[in-house]
């Protein structure tokens, strides 16, 4: 039985200019304590035919939780535009957010992304090099995937690659400041008795 479950993700600065960073306000419950950390990320997909694009903007790290229900603003910078290809930068892409114990990952979050241009007359004309200033972004917040994986919770040996199943695949009808390799001690999460669903972001349970 998983030890964590993903309450709820609320997406905020939506829509949004291209370079305004991403904000997720991330709620979750521990049904014990735990005794290592919880890893969450932030990825952009940069092309839909190849993970070679993929940009993981951030990385939240969560030392050992005990048991309760808690959130936290999870925030990245926009993604590097030398990485995403000319042709994959104004259209739909997807950004996840992933969490992992003991580099094994139990569940992902995956919301579309819309990169267009506000100009009618670049939307008729687009450049052959993208004006990455002028897209503006919106994330489909009112649509998102969420997959989890069996993992290993008690091994502390458990190996990421080969051993996640995946066991669950759903769309959701329901609407739904960090550096590279931030810790987040128990005192910064907020730890609440009660979430309460306010209709603004994704509401998921096992």
């Amino acid at each position: 039985m998983a030890k964590v479950h993903l309450l709820n993700v609320a997406v905020h600065n939506n829509p949004a200019t291209f370079f305004t960073p991403f904000q997720f306000e991330i709620h979750f419950e521990c049904l014990e304590e735990l005794q290592d950390d919880l890893e969450f990320k932030i990825i952009y997909v940069g092309s839909a035919e190849t993970v070679e694009f993929d940009q993981t903007l951030d990385q939240i790290v969560v030392d050992a939780v005990p048991k309760g229900q808690f959130k936290f603003m999870f925030q990245a910078d926009s993604p590097d535009i030398s990485k995403i290809p000319a042709d994959d930068a104004v259209g739909v892409t997807v950004v996840l957010i992933t969490a992992s114990y003991r580099q094994q990952e139990f569940v992902r979050v995956g919301y579309y992304v819309n990169n267009e241009y506000e100009d009618q007359e670049l939307k008729d004309n687009p450049p052959s090099e993208p004006q990455f200033d002028k897209l503006m972004r919106q994330i489909a917040a009112d649509q998102p995937r969420v997959t989890k994986f069996k993992i290993n919770w008690d091994s502390a040996n458990s190996n990421s690659e080969g051993n996640n199943e995946c066991v669950a695949a759903q769309d959701s009808e329901m609407v739904e400041d960090s550096s590279n390799n931030l810790v987040l001690k128990n005192s910064e999460l907020s730890q609440e008795k009660t979430i309460v669903n306010n209709n603004e972001g994704l509401v998921f349970e096992q």
